[in-house]
């Protein structure tokens, strides 16, 4: 099987638990360092997936890679080539395929509940799950495209995930790891300082039983996972 391309846009928004997971499937993946300059891929031919991670700045920003990457976007859907987006990859996906993305009410930052919807699509997803505690960071969200549904919501920001298919979009974080998250509060320290809210957590509250939560996160994240890799091209 082709890899799956894994685009990283910030150096430390890695894939974290996803890479782990592809492994543990025996699938392979190849990092597509943006972040470092790399160049995006002019076609989708030479994978069977494509993940998006995520990173500080906005898809509506004046950056050069972004409008090739909503072009690989479109792409890989008309080439029947599975997406996956983390916050800012799910942001990029809602955008190449005709969504908006901005502000949110209210920037999330720390664990907060995620409410799965009651419909087909958010139970072929997440199963039996109702709702989970997820990672959040973030500050803008999209719409739902067209075509798409929406799967998932919380109480501070209504599009958490939206299915299209065989394509997962996530406003959420599932793919930390205890490393990823300490290192994150610690870049952020002052951005936690200062956003301070209902929806935006200390450092000490983040931190709190961060292995145990990290667990129950992980389990969420391989069932999303067990059915992407499912759609891959071969």
């Amino acid at each position: 099987m082709k890899p799956v391309a894994i685009f990283r846009h910030y150096p430390s928004e890695g894939p974290g638990y996803f890479a782990t997971y592809l492994e543990s499937q025996r699938i392979a993946w190849k990092l597509v360092e943006i972040d470092a300059g790399a160049a995006v891929p002019e076609s989708v031919d030479e994978f069977s997936g494509l993940a998006f991670m995520g990173g500080p700045m906005s898809v509506n920003d004046a950056l050069p890679w972004i409008p090739r990457v909503l072009q690989l976007i479109r792409a890989a859907l008309a080439a029947e080539v599975p997406v996956l987006g983390h916050c800012l990859g799910g942001q990029l996906m809602a955008k190449a395929l005709g969504g908006a993305v901005g502000l949110s009410p209210q920037k999330e930052i720390g664990w907060g509940r995620v409410d799965v919807a009651d419909n087909e699509p958010a139970r072929a997803w997440f199963g039996g799950t109702r709702g989970f505690l997820a990672f959040h960071w973030h500050g803008e969200t999209f719409s739902i495209p067209p075509g798409a549904t929406r799967i998932a919501s919380s109480p501070h920001c209504d599009n958490q995930a939206f299915a299209l298919g065989k394509h997962l979009a996530l406003q959420c974080h599932v793919e930390m790891t205890p490393e990823m998250i300490r290192s994150w509060c610690q870049s952020g320290k002052r951005e936690i300082e200062r956003s301070a809210g209902a929806s935006v957590q200390p450092v000490s509250e983040i931190e709190s039983h961060l292995h145990a939560r990290v667990s129950v996160l992980n389990a969420v994240a391989e069932r999303l996972y067990g059915r992407w890799i499912g759609g891959l091209k071969q």
